[in-house]
């Protein structure tokens, strides 16, 4: 009998062993420590696509940036240093040499030469969703593997940090070319510190690091990004340690992550713009009178507070004050004025209001209170409107299609004003370019055009002022706030920091023990 329950004792143990071994698989011993190998992190939405050419989202530049390379990349206060460059030269003010790290692998295992750089660079002139980053370049030419040669049509200041962007990554032409673009977009063959390993639509993707990485390797050899819509489920995600890292939290958590034993709260303004949009295109939304109306119709400042808790600072301008040459400080805002706007919408052919659709994206609570107090002001001026609520993919094409009435959204990284105004305002943009409002104005495109091949700096700032003033006036955006970053982040998690561009790091990122 004694034997009996010593044999039973034994098979419990080697259960419970096995047990215990398969929950803890993501951490691997080091000597007497435990140390997790797999980094969680939870974004709001899925990327659209992982190719860098196909998109210009958010949530797609954030992974890309842990698969793939730039030439040059932007560091944490803006600089820009070379990447997949050794070192360049300028010529003159059109044509840039070029002088490649050698060394550099694929994932693919194909070393990083210059033709991947032509490939790259010419390939991004004509897709729109990066063609504005892109559209300059003439010409590139192969020296050698490890040299290549860019010629501007015409100088163009902000160059370098145009293809430091995510949206500029190098891709292997070998590997594009051979998978066709939808199979690469969903297997990526990059040069950076993670490589995709699985995709789960809709709820995660599953990263590994490159242990061929040209650079310092990740610390962590396991990447996690999960799907949470959801902030309060990412929020609790993040307080179980079910996540290390949580992203786009929202306003009202923050004495709630500051406070919590567990956990390190970031909030830092970034470079972004959120606004309120129209589709300048669709009536009434044609006539500025109506665009107006609805401006005097909506007390911004209250909207802002309510649904931003301050945590987001209020801006009047298209492109945040962080940005060169902004003017979102001095530009004069629309008086809350709901008998004005009733005055202009009657001029406009509208004495009894109108039926309209007010479009934002699932999972951002802060936008649905945008919305709910924009509907409940434009009622009390006699405008009805209906909140749409759509799955972010879904979203961006409709807004791409120019389907949408009016729309909540943000802009994020306009390092320039060209980046901020060109893209989003220039008529060559409709659509997937950027400038999903279909607004259009010969006067600001002619500015915006004026300001691409203008090289001295106090001229070029006067005209993004005199255009951003034009904007205001022509109301294609209802400014709201300007851009912050509130992450929440466990005690244990060390090496990340937010970028002002919204798009962070995870290679950077260790365990403390």
């Amino acid at each position: 009998m004694k034997r009996k329950y010593t044999v039973l004792l034994i098979a419990l143990l080697v259960v419970a062993g096995l047990f215990i071994g398969g929950l803890s698989g993501c951490q691997r011993d080091r000597g007497t420590a435990a140390v997790k190998d797999t980094l969680v992190v939870a974004l709001p939405g899925m990327p659209i696509a992982l190719d860098p050419g196909h998109t210009n989202d958010l949530p797609s530049s954030q992974m890309q940036l842990q698969i793939y390379d730039t030439l040059f990349r932007m560091d944490y206060d803006m600089s820009i240093i070379p990447n997949l460059a050794e070192r360049y030269e300028w010529e003159n003010p059109t044509r840039l040499r070029v002088f490649l790290k050698r060394g550099v692998l694929f994932h693919n295992g194909d070393e990083f030469k210059a033709n991947d750089v032509k490939f790259t660079l010419e390939r991004a002139v004509n897709l729109p969703h990066v063609s504005s980053l892109a559209d300059m370049i003439e010409s590139v030419t192969v020296v050698n593997d490890y040299e290549a040669t860019i010629q501007l049509a015409y100088p163009f200041v902000p160059f370098l940090a145009n293809i430091a962007q995510p949206g500029m990554s190098i891709l292997n032409e070998r590997a594009v070319t051979e998978m066709g673009q939808p199979a690469h977009a969903m297997a990526p063959v990059g040069t950076g510190p993670y490589r995709l390993v699985n995709i789960v639509q809709g709820d995660r993707l599953e990263f590994t690091r490159w242990d061929n990485y040209w650079g310092t390797p990740a610390p962590v050899e396991n990447l996690t990004v999960r799907v949470i819509s959801d902030v309060a489920t990412r929020l609790i995600s993040l307080e179980t340690g079910e996540i290390d890292i949580m992203l786009n939290g929202a306003p009202q958590d923050l004495n709630r992550i500051r406070n919590h034993p567990d956990l390190q709260l970031i909030h830092e303004m970034n470079l972004a713009t959120h606004y309120i949009s129209f589709n300048v295109t669709r009536p009434p939304f044609t006539d500025v009178r109506v665009r107006h109306a609805i401006q005097h119709a909506l007390d911004m400042d209250s909207i802002a507070q309510a649904a931003f808790l301050g945590a987001f600072p209020r801006t009047r301008g298209p492109i945040n004050t962080r940005v060169w040459s902004s003017i979102a400080d001095s530009l004069e805002p629309f008086e809350y004025n709901p008998q004005r706007a009733r005055q202009l919408l009657a001029e406009a052919g509208f004495p009894n209001g109108f039926s309209m659709d007010l479009y934002l994206n699932e999972g951002n609570p802060q936008r649905l209170d945008v919305a709910e107090i924009t509907q409940n002001m434009l009622r009390q001026v006699g405008i009805n409107a209906s909140i749409q609520i759509v799955e972010w993919g879904s979203y961006l094409s409709l807004l791409d299609r120019g389907e949408a009435d009016m729309y909540i959204l943000g802009w994020s990284n306009p390092f320039d004003p060209d980046r901020g105004l060109y893209t989003m305002f220039h008529t060559s943009n409709w659509g997937s370019a950027g400038n999903q409002t279909f607004y259009s104005n010969p006067e600001v495109d002619r500015l915006l055009e004026a300001g691409r091949v203008e090289t001295n700096p106090t001229r070029r700032m006067e005209i993004y002022q005199q255009a951003q003033r034009i904007i205001r006036d022509d109301s294609p955006w209802i400014f709201m706030v300007a851009g912050a970053e509130i992450v929440g982040i466990r005690n244990n998690v060390r090496g990340f920091n937010v970028h002002p561009s919204g798009r962070h790091k995870f290679f950077t990122v260790s365990f403390s023990n």
